[in-house]
This record gives C-alpha cells, structure tokens and sequence, in this order.
C-alpha cells in the first residue's frame, strides 16, 4: 500500500534538504518530482548561492524555471574548472576600444534560456561611442551615437542588459544597448570618479563618487536623483557594494582619510531615516578591499605601508545595531581577524577573498594562499615578474602573466585550497608594446582587453565549446 504524506508537510520536510537530495528526491515518482520542482525550493537554493534579489526576475535570468536555472549554471561553472584548453575556441576581436578599463560583461551569467552559452560584452570605443560584442560569434552587435563629450566611466547591469555612462562633462546617461538614443540623461556637479550599476532591494540603481567626496544615488530607469551624501573632503576612491547590496563600501587612498561603510536602505529609503547610517573602518592607507562572497557582512582591507612595505590585512563584520534610546538604528564594525607579511621580493600588488575565510594574492612572481588569521595555506611559484594581474571570483581564481597567457583555478569544494586547472596560452607572439590592461571571465567565456600601442587594440577571448 502506498503512503502520501499531505502537501503541507511535504513540502516542508523538502525545505531542509540541500539541492543534490532534491534532485535525488525528483527521481521517485511523478509525485515526488513535482514537489521536489517547485519553484519556492529552488529559488532559495538561487538566492542563497547567487544572493539574487526579489525583483530578480526568471524573465530577466532567461530561464523557465529557477531549477532550470541552478542546474544549468551549476552545470556551467564545473564545465568550466573542469575543461582543458582544447574545449575552448580561441578568437581575436577587433575593437577599437577608447579606454581599456572600461570594458564589461552585459550578458550576465553567460546562459540563455535553452542552457547555452552566450557572452556579449560592451565597451567604450575610441570613436566615442559605446558598442555591444558577442564573443562567440565575434560580431557587434550593436552602437551608441557619438557622444559630443569624451566618455570617461562605463558601468553595465547585466541583469538589464543596461550600460551607464559619465562623460567628462559629468553628464551621466542610460543605455539599454538596443536602442539608439539613451534611456535617459541626468548632470552630476562633480567630475566622476566611481560608478556602479546594481540590484538592490528596493530596485536597480545607479551609485557614483565624485571628486569632491559625494556619493550620488539615481533611479534606474529614469535616473532620478534619489540621495547625495558628503562622505569625504576628496574624492571617493573606490566603490564596492557587498553581495546582495546591503553595504557600500567607499574609501579615498589618503592617509588621513579612512574608509567608511553605508548601510545601503539608508541612502535609498530617505524618509524613513534622518540621516544616512555608516560606519568607519579604522584602517589607514586601504589599498584594496574584498567583500567576502556568499557572506553579506564581511569584508577584507589590505594595506601596503611603510619603507619595508609590509603588507596588512584586516577583516571585519558589519552589524546593524538598535539603539537603546530612539529606537534608532546604527553601524557597528568589529574586528575579526588580522595579519602583517613582511616584505617580499616583490610587493604583494592584488588580493582576493573566498567564502571559505581564506585570502588570496600574489607578487610578481608567486600566488599566496593564507586563512584570514594569517595561516599560510599554500603557495604556487612562477617566474620574477611573470604575474601580471589576479582576478578573484567566488569559484574561479584567474592568474593573467606578462606573456598573455592566463592560469585558471578552482576553489575546492570542501576544503579552503585552491585547484589548478589549466593554462591557456596566448596564441601569437607578445611584443613588448602589447598589454594586457583587464581580464574578465563568466560562466563560458575568459576575455583579455589587449593594448597595442600604436595600433590597434583587440579582444582576446575564450569560449568554452559546449557552451556556444
């Protein structure tokens, strides 16, 4: 006789399990199937591993379904640590691109609706307009107007398929990169100096530091200013917003200025709060920061100080914090864990952070591995001033050398370490005028932005096979 539990508990009971026993559960009957499918299980898994927002919608993700879509980029992130060099296709685009920095993925993931790959990136070109590329077919596929004024900043929302631009007369405009004309324009008082185009909880937004140290919220799709707030007496450095945007992170590389964390509902919801809530980290001379993937609260600064260049690191949570009196609210750090590493042959130049507490970054000529309380944890030696730039994701670390070649690895599964992966070799001779200025990676493609002075400047991509 065959026993069915009610719906109610059933579904409960599913809720505990992680997604591997689920999509063992699937396998049972037509029954078991459906409840172990449904969208309210799997749109968890999502927003736990990809801290998606609610106003992310399947529609804007390209997917049927949110099982679909754990499964299909799941899949495509193993397909990718996993792969060897000949399961990609090497290609060279030809763009001619205005400022090297600004080049960024628009495309999101990487995965259409059927599970496929596509890449399309979007770049500032030299002729002053802004232009869409598809990696795998290696075509644009489309272009801005010229602009009358030297577009200085780009930003991209993938999840939009929009492209932000501020120019050098602090006009900042939105694009959808399917129309001709811009979505809409706004001026800044200020000259730019950061930008970024996110998702939060009350919807997209547009964040920018200017040089004289505001920081400026606008309204996506409108760019209705919603908040400026005075955060330094210089310009703001760097920008960075936690993983599911509760925090921004803002911070100007000078001595007597330390960096500052904004609780992000504060700046969007101004009438529900009489003043923005922040914090400052007491830690001087920040080089970098890291905002500790998958872990909404904690973040990592890296300093580089003194003649004997020793190198620190701090990480600390943030914690939103009720006051006793006014029912008020505040921002409270508090300092986790810290280490110095004496100087080395080379100094340390860039850093990254897992979810595992565990830091990466690398001097000219090794990558270093270490716990966040300084436990050193592994290190992978290459030549003196062989490496030239590292990008950290939460799977992925990508190690571009001065060759043009890049080195991938993968964080392991269950353990802290790191896994080699492979090498891709550059596939022509590097002269020495030729740079390297940025390296971007998704689910299906590794793109290097390359310089060659004083011709033309060009992408170097990677497609991986199975997902074109």
């Amino acid at each position: 006789m065959e026993f069915h539990l009610p719906s109610v508990p059933m579904r409960k009971i599913l809720s505990y399990l992680d997604a591997f026993s689920l999509l063992q559960i699937a396998q049972v009957n037509k029954r078991w199937n459906t409840f172990a499918s449904t969208d309210v299980l799997w749109r968890k898994f999502c927003l736990k591993r990809w801290f998606f927002y609610e106003v992310v919608t399947l529609e804007l993700l390209g997917t049927e379904s949110w099982k679909q879509f754990f499964v299909c980029r799941t899949r495509q992130e193993r397909a990718k640590s996993r792969a060897k060099p000949e399961d990609f296709t090497y290609k060279e685009i030809p763009v001619e691109i205005g400022a090297p920095r600004n080049a960024y993925y628009i495309s999101g993931c990487g995965l259409t609706r059927d599970g496929q790959g596509k890449s399309v990136i979007c770049v500032v070109t030299s002729m002053n307009t802004i232009s869409t590329w598809d990696l795998h077919k290696g075509a644009v596929t489309w272009v801005s107007p010229v602009q009358p004024s030297y577009i200085k900043i780009l930003a991209t929302l993938p999840e939009m398929h929009i492209a932000v631009t501020v120019d050098i007369e602090s006009t900042i405009k939105l694009w959808d990169c399917h129309n001709r004309e811009a979505l809409a324009t706004n001026n800044m008082l200020s000259s730019c100096q950061s930008l970024k185009a996110v998702f939060t909880k009350d919807g997209p937004v547009v964040l920018a530091g200017d040089t004289s140290g505001n920081l400026l919220i606008f309204r996506i799709p409108d760019l209705h200013l919603i908040s400026r707030v005075h955060v330094f007496q210089y310009g703001i450095n760097e920008l960075y917003c936690s993983p599911q945007k509760k925090w921004v992170f803002l911070s100007k590389k000078h001595s007597q200025i330390l960096p500052k964390v904004f609780f992000m509902s504060s700046l969007l919801r101004t009438s529900e709060f009489s003043a923005p809530a922040s914090t400052i980290l007491s830690f001087p001379l920040c080089q970098r920061a890291f905002w500790t993937p998958r872990r909404e609260d904690r973040i990592t600064l890296m300093s580089i100080k003194g003649s004997k260049k020793i190198t620190t690191f701090v990480t600390f949570d943030i914690k939103l914090e009720k006051e006793e009196i006014g029912n008020k609210i505040r921002v409270k750090e508090y300092a986790i864990a810290n280490f110095s590493l004496k100087k080395f042959e080379d100094t340390l130049e860039w850093m990254g952070v897992s979810d595992k507490n565990v830091i990466v970054c690398s001097t000219g000529s090794s990558l270093l591995i270490y716990s966040i309380t300084g436990l050193h944890l592994q290190t992978f030696p290459y030549g003196p001033g062989e490496i030239l730039r590292l990008s950290v994701d939460p799977l992925h670390v990508i190690v571009t050398f001065i060759d043009g070649s890049l080195e991938l690895f993968a964080w392991e599964e269950r353990s802290p370490l790191l896994r080699r992966c492979y090498r891709l070799y550059n596939k022509r001779h590097m002269l020495h005028r030729r740079f390297v200025n940025k390296t971007l990676c998704d689910d299906v493609s590794i793109v290097r932005v390359m310089t060659n002075v004083p011709s033309s400047s060009f992408l170097m991509v990677y497609t991986l096979n199975n997902g074109s």
